[in-house]
């Protein structure tokens, strides 16, 4: 009997037009804590790493006030779902779809994101 052992995943990848995109390591992402990636196309997520390991990444501008800060917010849970809070105003982010929890009709984009 042959044991295959399966490398940890070493690299956080997002979603982008039908192709993955290696973003950074995943031991950047501290549990918690939340780092900002620049996108090729010029845009910025915010990528986060909650304490049981799953990876989230959102846009991370704040619609609110257009800053690029969401990266900065901080995580917490809402009925089950993960949030961030922005360090602006407050208005939390559901980390899996991007609707704002505070105001439905405003919503922030949610990109697939796997470790690798």
């Amino acid at each position: 009997m042959t044991l295959t052992t399966i490398a940890p995943a070493t690299t956080v990848q997002l979603a982008l037009d039908e192709e993955w995109l290696e973003v950074c390591d995943l031991d950047r992402l501290v549990p918690g804590r939340g780092v900002a990636a620049l996108l090729p196309d010029g845009r910025q997520a915010a990528l986060f790493r909650d304490r049981s390991g799953r990876v989230y990444a959102i846009d991370n501008t704040d619609p609110f006030t257009g800053a690029a800060v969401l990266s900065r917010g901080l995580l917490g849970t809402a009925e089950g779902r993960p949030f961030v809070a922005s360090p602006l105003l407050k208005q939390r982010f559901d980390l899996e779809t991007g609707r704002c929890l505070d105001d439905e009709g405003i919503a922030v984009e949610a990109y697939e994101v796997r470790a690798a």
